[in-house]
């Protein structure tokens, strides 16, 4: 019960997050699920697409508001992101891809992603001299969308492995090869993740056991964290907020990993015996 209660005050955490940076805050959701709330890491994923799909729509309504979505680019990329997340659901559910896989892909994950936080935020004042209202490359070639298209199954399937947004990959992904504003990459990544979110439940229904109740839950709490975390985003600089925030997912994920050596242990180790037995009896058929 306490665990629950403790989940849901860091739910709102997790929205404030949110409302504050604009993406990133919602890869805190399943750690504090698992390891807080303690529901198992398979179904604890689907029940994060649940909670960062409606944190999506909530901070995309103003970014939709103001014109910052640019549907075509909806189309082109969020199609074959959404093809991934439902693939990556459905492999995610597959008998041999075990929780402890997803866990540490999950970790690998938030790693990039504070890198790449730390590193934006430390690049953000020299980039202050491009408006964020222009594309930052002003000849575009027709042929970089192509490489949207692959980049976005990946993303997608990562979506559905492990339940993160991936707005920090789709935001650049969206600036440097669809050449597309700022503004608009950061409106549009959120139309994209949303969808992505939906794709990956629909792949991860039938196949667990999602605690509703909890969902529900989390995500309202993580909804009114958002609303926080918006008004909030007025009065701090998002700057130094991006790189402390980066660190701070450094930490987590360098105990996340910590808290799970044992069972990648354990997995390596039946790897190997695997592996032993597999040559003992093609030696013994030889």
């Amino acid at each position: 019960m306490l665990g629950l209660s403790v989940g849901y005050l860091l739910a709102v955490c997790v929205g404030v997050s949110l409302g504050l940076l604009g993406s990133g805050g919602g890869i805190l959701a399943l750690p504090i699920l698992v390891y807080v709330m303690g529901i198992p890491p398979k179904t604890a994923i689907a029940m994060t697409l649940v909670i960062v799909g409606v944190a999506s729509v909530l901070a995309l309504i103003p970014q939709w508001r103001r014109g910052y979505v640019n549907l075509k680019t909806v189309f082109i990329f969020g199609s074959t992101t959404m093809t991934g997340a439902f693939l990556g659901a459905r492999i995610a559910t597959l008998p041999f891809v075990s929780a402890t896989f997803q866990i540490l892909l999950f970790a690998l994950m938030m790693l990039l992603a504070a890198g790449l936080m730390i590193y934006r935020s430390s690049q953000q004042q020299s980039n202050q001299q491009v408006s964020v209202g222009e594309p930052i490359m002003p000849d575009p070639d027709q042929y970089r969308w192509i490489w949207l298209l692959p980049q976005g199954l990946g993303i997608g399937i990562l979506t559905g492995l492990v339940g993160v947004g991936g707005g920090f990959a789709i935001v650049p992904a969206l600036v440097l090869l669809g050449n597309i504003p700022m503004r608009q990459a950061i409106g549009t990544s959120l139309l994209i993740i949303a969808l992505n979110a939906v794709a990956g439940l629909a792949g991860y229904l039938g196949k667990v056991t999602i605690d509703w109740p909890v969902t529900i839950s989390f995500t309202l709490a993580a909804s009114l964290g958002v609303l926080i975390g918006s008004r909030l985003s007025q009065l701090v600089s998002v700057k130094h907020l991006q790189k402390g925030f980066g660190y701070f997912l450094l930490a987590v994920a360098v105990l996340v990993l910590m808290q799970n050596r044992s069972s990648f242990q354990r997995s390596q180790s039946s790897t190997q015996s695997f592996q032993d037995k597999t040559a003992f009896l093609a030696a013994k058929t030889n």
